[in-house]
């Protein structure tokens, strides 16, 4: 009879324990409470990088939300990229959820080694937006046989911003830039170098975004559409956008910088002509106010011998991801009803931020066609907006930044006088042999 009415006793307990468990709020594993009562709160969190651009769009998407969802409580934290990415790996790898975000963002370039990696890790997105409403160039990265688990989100596309003086002074307009290829642009490159004395852009030699943004250009990538295995010997787009950055430095119309400050620098002094970048480098070009109205931005030049090359690329970019937690729902519910369609918060974004988003309707609206003073009245964002939609979409697969390791020692080695095959081909050979 003991035994007996102390099993009885310690089953009550267990039930009472779970009747209870929801109505005190206790967070579960992941870090969100997910809860059966209307009334109830339902926690979640936000891991973000960047405190002035992508937690300012959360917190905006936040606000947005609130009104119609006061149980909802949404706590944003600020992580620097790098940490975020240990982070999650370490916690995916251990196969606990224990710590990790409901809701967080990711690197387009990193997408898919996270997906492919920890493909139980990540709940899907499909039904919680319209895919086709978004730029197709980010759906790729984003998705895994055809299941969407990211929610694109700012755009990574690019256009070459210049010294609209600068192209005067060298007999030059900004007409003259409308639609050129590489070839083109290295000319008047040289022009400017001889007229003002500026180089016409400046790289860093330890960063080769300027390639990546060339080849998506071709609609090819470092690595074949398995995302992958490595395809560098024999990439007719790889090999033009090595020879072209060669081009450059052998036309002396390239400044060097090591980092970004001396990156930014180089255009606020007035050293540099030209920036082919993306297109969040709008505020730190705008920050230099004595030069407002002495500058445009033009599409991108495409290669000079790739017929599939357009004037439309990316460079960066990241989206917005569920980790498979409790709350899923909750989180993906709150994704899709704001960054999924809501085009009054797209504009807030423009505005107040300068985040230019992949979600098509919002282009339609006021802020994307508002003229910008500093750059001579030019509808900035509504260029940047058709360019978005021209971007070849490329799978980056889950080693871009392994490859690109190999690529920038061999990249010194085809400026200091190494054949360009034999280049792509030992770089294809160590690509294979550190990529499993």
């Amino acid at each position: 009879m003991k035994k007996m009415m102390a099993l009885l006793l310690a089953g009550m307990m267990v039930v009472t324990a779970a009747c209870s468990s929801n109505t005190n709020n206790t967070p579960n594993e992941g870090g969100a409470n997910g809860g059966n009562n209307a009334a109830e709160k339902t926690n979640l969190t936000v891991w973000a990088w960047d405190p002035n651009f992508n937690i300012k769009a959360m917190n905006l998407a936040k606000e947005a939300y609130a009104d119609d969802n006061a149980n909802v409580n949404i706590e944003i934290l600020e992580n620097a990229q790098n940490d975020i990415v240990q982070k999650l790996n370490t916690g995916m790898s251990s196969g606990t959820t224990k710590g990790l975000p409901n809701i967080v963002l990711i690197e387009d370039y990193r997408a898919q080694s996270f997906l492919q990696a920890y493909p139980d890790m990540f709940h899907p997105l499909t039904d919680s937006f319209t895919a086709s409403d978004f730029a197709e160039y980010k759906l790729g990265p984003t998705s895994v046989d055809g299941v969407n688990y990211g929610l694109p989100f700012d755009s990574g596309v690019t256009g070459v911003y210049v010294r609209t003086d600068y192209l005067e002074q060298a007999g030059y307009t900004v007409e003259d830039m409308q639609n050129i290829t590489w070839d083109q642009y290295i000319e008047i490159g040289k022009a400017v170098k001889e007229k003002t004395g500026k180089e016409m852009l400046s790289l860093d030699p330890n960063d080769l975004g300027i390639l990546r943004v060339m080849i998506q250009s071709a609609g090819s990538w470092y690595l074949k559409e398995d995302g992958k295995t490595a395809d560098l010997a024999g990439n007719v787009a790889l090999k033009e956008a090595f020879e072209t950055y060669k081009k450059m430095m052998d036309a002396n119309i390239v400044k060097i910088h090591s980092d970004w400050s001396q990156f930014v620098a180089n255009y606020n002094s007035g050293a540099a002509a030209s920036v082919p970048t993306g297109n969040w480098f709008t505020p730190s070009i705008t920050a230099a106010a004595d030069q407002s109205g002495k500058w445009a931005i033009v599409p991108l030049p495409k290669l000079t011998n790739n017929a599939n090359s357009v004037h439309a690329s990316s460079l960066g970019g990241s989206s917005w991801y569920v980790l498979n937690v409790p709350g899923k729902e909750a989180a993906a519910e709150f994704l899709g009803a704001t960054l999924g369609k809501d085009v009054d918060l797209y504009q807030k974004l423009v505005t107040e931020i300068g985040a230019i988003g992949t979600y098509k309707p919002a282009s339609e609206g006021e802020a994307y066609k508002a003229k910008n003073d500093f750059f001579g009245g030019q509808e900035i964002v509504q260029d940047f907006a058709k360019w978005t939609a021209e971007i070849p979409n490329v799978n980056y697969g889950m080693h871009t930044y392994a490859i690109e390791d190999i690529l920038v020692v061999e990249m010194q080695n085809f400026l200091n006088g190494k054949a360009i095959d034999a280049v792509l081909a030992d770089a294809q050979k160590q690509a294979d042999s550190q990529i499993k």
